[in-house]
């Protein structure tokens, strides 16, 4: 018996995300493929059956519980049930509850060991926001839930891994939030997860710097002086393979490109621009620095597409397989 025989059948939870969104139909397009993995969609069975129908899929909906088994032609829903019917593409703030409940059965199974990791249809912010719930994504929702006290986000696609020291902050709280400490344990949690999630020993890691030009030696900026450099001198004393501070604008060519294993850009629209253009629909959204393998879709919950079968299922897809390959690479390492 080879390695990969040794390896146990993954369990996976995929949250079906916003309701009226385009999370459910892309769950119901999951049996287009046949996976090597249990997976588990999460959501109102009643609604995921209905999008099943619309796909032309004639497969049984089980009431999913721990312990079941995968069986041929059998749809696994772990229900959740909806607060009022949702329309596709028109959203309620009466099932912003609904939308973290599935997350919370998500993570309370990966804690538990029911599911080995977890794959996440989109969800809306402001629809949350508007029910008086504070959320500003899945990423935050994690880290809070399981008291991680910083985790990075990171996409794949394209060829590329891009982490960010940054998220989701308007670009003038930026200069504020990007500290030594918080750089440090960026850098050592990618360093880290890369290693032990991505079976990656050593990775080499291009930094951007934060400034045009990465500051032009402080003539247009001295974050890379004062923060970037420093903790690149000190991570490099410990055995980190870091290259940079790098220029943005230059860091993203095939010749830089071609020896890395990832980038860490400062900020949310250093990088990712370049990543959504190479992998716009078949990216993934990876959360590292959380005690559970998350992975999830690049995109948004696309309401104007809800419905109209148009949806591309290329990104779930592409999260439910990196998923899979983190979990197997975890198993390896046990």
């Amino acid at each position: 018996m080879n390695d990969v025989d040794k390896l146990s059948l993954p369990v996976l939870a995929v949250t079906s995300g916003e309701p009226s969104g385009v999370g459910p139909e892309l769950c119901a397009r999951l049996p287009e493929r046949k996976w090597p993995a249990h997976l588990v969609v999460i959501g109102d069975i009643e609604l995921i059956e209905e999008r099943l129908e619309r796909a032309g899929r004639a497969l049984v909906v089980r009431p999913w519980q721990p312990g079941m088994k995968p069986e041929a032609g059998v749809f696994d829903v772990l229900h959740c049930p909806l607060a009022c019917p949702a329309l596709t593409g028109k959203s309620s703030p009466k099932n912003a509850a609904y939308v973290l409940s599935i997350l919370d059965h998500a993570l309370e199974g990966c804690t538990r060991g029911v599911f080995d990791g977890m794959v996440t249809a989109p969800v809306h912010k402001g629809v949350i926001c508007d029910a008086g719930i504070p959320f500003s994504g899945h990423t935050e929702y994690f880290a809070a839930r399981t008291h991680t006290p910083q985790v990075v986000m990171m996409l794949v696609g394209g060829g590329m891994r891009v982490a960010l020291a940054t998220t989701h902050l308007p670009l003038v709280e930026v200069p504020r939030a990007l500290t030594q400490d918080r750089l440090t344990r960026t850098l050592d949690i990618l360093h880290h997860d890369l290693d032990a999630r991505f079976g990656l020993p050593r990775p080499r890691i291009l930094v951007a710097g934060f400034n045009p030009h990465a500051g032009e030696g402080g003539h247009i900026g001295r974050e890379e002086i004062d923060i970037i450099i420093p903790v690149l001198e000190r991570l490099r004393a410990k055995g980190l393979n870091l290259v940079g501070p790098l220029p943005a604008d230059t860091l993203f060519t095939p010749h830089n490109l071609r020896e890395a294993d990832a980038v860490l850009a400062m900020y949310h629209d250093q990088g990712l621009p370049v990543l959504k253009h190479a992998s716009f629909g078949s990216g993934v959204n990876v959360t590292l620095g959380l005690p559970i393998i998350r992975t999830s879709v690049d995109h948004g919950t696309a309401f104007d597409l809800a419905g109209s079968g148009k949806a591309d299922p290329g990104s779930l897809f592409a999260a439910v397989e990196l998923a899979i390959d983190m979990v197997k690479a975890r198993q390896r390492r046990a």
